[in-house]
């Protein structure tokens, strides 16, 4: 960690467009904005921002974020304070700030500056009035005029009590940055280890989850034959992707998996229920746990949810006999039949009747904080939607009066009666980021009445109201949710691989200086993603296409796309 650069172009950018879910101190809502609007290019940056988002310093941060893009002069108090508030934009930031103002500002000494700011932060009058006539009168000895001493008194005055001393926002803003570099850089492997850590937290886990969809990456559902007790990657044909752990479904602990996957790694993948109750040794996991194990999908590719829930019983009697025979030294019916001839587990292919997908949705949300498996939301990643899609948890009341359209599952639903006595609903609508509560007046509710029913998917357009300090949607339209048609795979070529080019066009201007600071940025991206894929630059000039070749290859993910169409326009980036 110690050795990551502290220029990576790729963390500031992610840093700059808020996307900081899952990054130290910068994930609340308010901080994201503010980081955003901020768009750090340097660690002193992000560590302004965390020592101003308290309260005090916080009606300073739009005073900072426009100082530092040049959108309002730069002021100081006094000009003998520029040398303490020129990092910070004229602004008063840390603690250290303020002992060195009134050391500069009254002839205070260190000591007696930080015994002064104690004092003021603990808001008592008699005190605060005692020390303000001290400052004062430390200020005329200094020369300075009552005015100018009244005013930078009243400037400090917010910050004595609330500031954060320097060293420990640096702290905080360098693991902030670290996060955010390994998020930007190594996506996938940042986002499993997170999920890891929220073990046992299952609002953390559904909103990783959801961000882990955002970014594009796929979160697939537990397996007995792939999964590892923790989250894990795992490489697919669609890239890599993070499985769900077996010890991380709800009611799972490791110690009633491991003993399963150990034996799954030395002997290979288990061929069948029966396979599994030979090798392994079951006796740890009692009823529950194979019930929620079976629940979550763990177990789909070896049998139908219901069949297997139905069996428990003969599964786990079955397991606990092979383990005594085996520990006494008998030989056991599996080993008299042999791998080649399958034993019959008391009618297990009885109820080949599979669960209903709406109860598979509950089971799954239940022990895994998300449906994974038949699931349209996550079905459709973010790169798919429409920009204009707002998450239902990620509503705000910076948004009121504001029309946005969300997609979600109609988790609950409450008709009522107008004065009329026109019936309209209550709609609590939902998604991975969180729900919103949805009013649906009559002119919405009636006609599309079988449109608002529990376990339903819609999309829908509505202002947003603030109701006795409570977010929600008044409905102005409403459809079935239709997740988009993947495309047909293409037809498998023997022995020929399929490949991609990324191929970038780049226009060039008069703006001799514009353009090649475009094309260093393009080039810094592309090297940020290292992969197999070939990259081709174009140049239109003149009338003409002239190619360039690149001495790279690339990774082209969703995240790289977004980038170099913010550099060069989504009709300059193609895949061919």
């Amino acid at each position: 960690l110690h050795q990551i650069p502290l220029d990576n172009a790729n963390t500031f950018h992610l840093l700059s467009s808020g996307e900081t879910t899952g990054v130290f101190q910068l994930e609340s809502a308010g901080m994201r904005r503010h980081i955003k609007e901020l768009k750090p290019s340097s660690l002193l940056d992000i560590s302004a921002m965390i020592a101003l988002y308290r309260p005090g310093p916080m009606e300073h941060i739009d005073t900072f974020i426009q100082a530092k893009h040049g959108h309002a002069e730069i002021r100081y108090p006094h000009p003998v304070l520029k040398d303490i508030l020129e990092e910070t934009y004229g602004v008063i930031v840390y603690q250290d700030q303020v002992l060195l103002i009134v050391q500069a500002f009254a002839g205070y000494t260190l000591g007696q500056a930080d015994i002064f700011r104690k004092a003021m932060g603990k808001k008592i009058p008699e005190v605060m009035k005692k020390e303000k006539q001290n400052f004062l009168a430390g200020a005329k000895s200094k020369g300075f005029s009552a005015d100018v001493a009244e005013a930078v008194f009243a400037l400090i005055e917010p910050f004595a009590g609330y500031a954060f001393n320097k060293a420990h926002s640096v702290s905080y803003a360098m693991i902030a940055y670290q996060t955010a570099y390994l998020k930007s850089n190594y996506p996938v492997e940042y986002m499993t280890s997170l999920l890891g850590c929220y073990v046992g937290a299952p609002d953390k886990v559904v909103a990783t989850i959801a961000e882990c969809q955002r970014m594009g990456i796929r979160v697939l559902s537990p397996d007995i034959n792939k999964s590892q007790p923790n989250f894990t990657i795992e490489e697919t044909d669609k890239g890599l992707a993070i499985r769900y752990g077996l010890a991380c479904i709800k009611n799972v602990g490791e110690a009633a998996i491991e003993p399963v996957v150990r034996v799954r790694e030395q002997g290979g993948p288990f061929k069948s229920v029966e396979d599994m109750c030979r090798r392994a040794d079951l006796r740890s996991a009692n009823r529950r746990v194979w019930e929620s194990l079976i629940k979550a999908g763990a177990l789909d590719g070896l049998g139908s949810r219901a069949a297997l829930l139905q069996s428990v019983e003969r599964i786990l009697s079955l397991a606990q006999r092979e383990q005594q025979l085996k520990e006494s030294g008998q030989v056991t019916m599996f080993d008299l039949w042999g791998d080649s001839v399958p034993v019959p587990m008391a009618n297990l292919e009885l109820a080949q009747i599979d669960t209903p997908a709406k109860e598979k949705r509950a089971w799954e949300k239940e022990l895994l904080g998300v449906c994974l498996s038949d699931n349209p939301l996550l079905l459709n990643a973010r790169r798919q939607q429409s920009a204009d899609v707002t998450g239902c948890g990620e509503v705000t009341n910076e948004m009121e009066g504001q029309t946005v359209e969300v997609i979600g599952e109609v988790a609950s639903v409450r008709e009522s009666f107008t004065r009329e006595h026109k019936p309209f609903a209550t709609v609590v609508l939902e998604d991975l980021t969180g729900n919103i509560e949805v009013t649906v007046w009559p002119e919405m509710y009636e006609p599309k009445r079988d449109l608002w029913q529990e376990g339903n998917f819609l999309q829908v357009k509505g202002r947003v109201s603030q109701r006795q300090e409570r977010l929600q949607l008044i409905c102005k339209w409403v459809s079935e949710y239709q997740v988009p048609a993947e495309l047909p795979p293409e037809p498998a070529t023997p022995n020929i691989e399929k490949k991609q080019r990324l191929v970038i066009r780049l226009a060039q201007t008069e703006r001799e200086d514009e353009d090649i600071a475009t094309l260093h940025k393009v080039m810094a991206a592309l090297r940020a993603y290292p992969g197999q894929q070939e990259v081709r630059l174009t140049v239109a000039t003149d009338g003409e296409l002239v190619p360039v070749a690149m001495p790279m290859t690339i990774n082209f993910c969703s995240a790289l796309r977004q980038r170099l169409v913010e550099l060069v326009g989504a009709e300059g980036v193609k895949v061919e």
